[in-house]
């Protein structure tokens, strides 16, 4: 429960996360969030459109939320889901209270997208895992902060075009601010735990090279993302790929030059993050 302190304590250990990282808690609907947060038109008119879905809210807390400081890092803004996973959705009726829920991987490393890679990732630290399937998504959610004007604290699985067509306005992308107030923000994050290049040219020897889309000519150490170039295929498989690569034990990642427009803008934001696991090792 997102009100008691232990095991949050107990998650953030396992995960070796920041101590200062905010939690998303995941609601089941809109009624069961009005104990906790205020709401605003923005927010009213997004939750109709998009959720349940991959889209988290930063909202105001009320002050009569018991909802642990840990998981708010002691502010007064509480970032919040309503998950579409039919699983969860069912975890969470039976439940009949919000789960504090962080993401299935070690702090600052690449995201799981199937209960293989939780398992990978944590051994017997962990004694179940509650199996979803493979993500349908890939990528982690969109973060919006929602409590003056809008803007994007996170590039995830919805895009901003499709956000700014329901608020009917214009949405600032914040994601380099030196507040944390959501998951997602930390300059160091989403690394396989190997150096990475960027925008890469030139292919060096023992280094995995990184594509958008399938070549012609291919070799056994190109990884392609996508077929034709999706750009939301290629952030489905974002993950799964880093992970690939890793098991193969190459020295390295080249990454070729993404095209920074939609899904791309994500695939570039989660890259960026995790070359920068580079300068954090050296």
């Amino acid at each position: 429960m997102p009100t008691q302190t232990k095991p949050v304590k107990k998650y953030i250990s396992l995960k070796k996360d920041q101590k200062n990282n905010p939690l998303i808690v995941h609601y089941l609907d809109i009624q069961r969030l009005k104990k906790d947060c205020h709401f605003n038109n923005d927010f009213i008119r997004l939750y109709k459109k998009f959720c349940p879905g991959p889209l988290t809210f930063i909202l105001n807390l009320k002050k009569s939320s018991k909802i642990s400081k840990i998981i708010t890092n002691k502010k007064n803004t509480l970032a919040v889901r309503f998950p579409r996973h039919s699983v969860t959705r069912r975890l969470l009726k039976i439940l009949e209270f919000p789960l504090a829920a962080p993401s299935a991987n070690p702090s600052s490393r690449v995201s799981a997208v199937t209960s293989a890679d939780v398992k990978e990732d944590f051994g017997k630290k962990i004694k179940y895992v509650l199996e979803g399937g493979k993500s349908s998504i890939g990528l982690e959610s969109t973060i919006i902060d929602l409590r003056k004007n809008p803007r994007i604290l996170r590039l995830g699985g919805l895009n901003v075009s499709t956000i700014q067509k329901i608020l009917r306005k214009k949405i600032s992308i914040n994601n380099k601010t030196s507040k944390i107030i959501s998951p997602g923000q930390f300059k160091v994050h989403y690394s396989p735990g190997l150096p990475i290049r960027l925008n890469a040219k030139n292919i060096r020897k023992d280094e995995a090279y990184l594509l958008i889309r399938k070549k012609k000519v291919s070799k056994s150490n190109y990884y392609f993302l996508s077929e034709k170039g999706n750009l939301k295929e290629a952030a489905k498989n974002l993950y799964s790929t880093l992970r690939k690569i890793k098991k193969k034990k190459y020295r390295s990642i080249a990454v070729c030059k993404i095209p920074d427009r939609g899904y791309g803008k994500t695939i570039n934001d989660r890259l960026l993050r995790a070359s920068r696991f580079n300068e954090k090792t050296t």
